[in-house]
């Protein structure tokens, strides 16, 4: 475990009955870095962060947040220390406007962040604080998420599938804002299938299937990897 991770993962197994969703994952990352995370469907991603966040409690393996063990730790609890994750499909409160669903957010933040409004100009919402969040479209219903989570001052986000659904300039306004994040000094786990925009953001990423990382590297030298190659970029 280096003294300079932010995140450890040591040999982290969840099962659903006899399917492991994860088996024996490991990884480490660091305060201000940003990892990709890619893999097909049914690889394991999103659950790694629904462990990570604390949703799910892993069958085995340790969890290490800041030096601190928290393999057991709740949701609530990860959240309150400065974990905190987007989801790949955005839930708000629908009934109520923008600013009140952070303002739902900062009531049980534990840790200091920017202003809401600083937020929401952020994510380029500002316009649009005093809309229902129901009547946004799927890509401010993303940023919307994005916001709520930065509501708890994380220091540790993790993203799962920000970028889907976005047209060529959202992208790149997402791209910045993340790169953003990573620069104040959040360390950054990114979930997601546009390897483009996930090559755009960082060079490390780790490859997974069946729940077990295969790849830890670039992006090019992922896509000469004969085991990468097969499962994931369709031989």
């Amino acid at each position: 475990m280096s003294p300079k991770s932010i995140l450890v993962l040591e040999k982290i197994v969840k099962q659903f009955g006899q399917f492991r969703a994860l088996d024996g994952v490991s990884l480490e990352l660091s305060a201000g870095e940003i990892l990709g995370l890619v893999g097909p469907n049914g690889s394991g991603k999103t659950t790694c962060i629904n462990v990570i966040a604390g949703l799910y409690r892993p069958d085995e393996g340790n969890l290490y947040f800041q030096g601190s063990k928290i393999t057991r730790h709740s949701l609530t609890h990860s959240a309150h220390m400065g974990i905190n994750r987007t989801f790949q499909v955005p839930k708000p409160f629908k009934s109520l406007t923008v600013r009140e669903n952070l303002v739902i957010a900062d009531h049980y933040a534990k840790r200091p962040h920017p202003p809401l409004d600083e937020l929401l100009e952020f994510v380029g919402l500002s316009s649009l604080a005093d809309r229902e969040a129901g009547s946004l479209n799927s890509s401010q219903q993303k940023l919307l998420d994005l916001a709520r989570a930065l509501a708890t001052g994380p220091n540790l986000l993790l993203i799962d599938e920000l970028a889907a659904g976005l047209n060529p300039s959202e992208l790149d306004k997402v791209a910045e804002k993340v790169q953003y994040l990573a620069k104040s000094g959040i360390a950054i786990l990114l979930v997601e299938h546009l390897l483009g925009f996930i090559n755009s953001l960082t060079k490390r990423v780790i490859v997974m299937n069946a729940g077990r990382e295969i790849f830890e590297g670039d992006l090019e030298t992922a896509a000469k990897n004969p085991e990468v190659n097969a499962v994931y970029l369709g031989g």
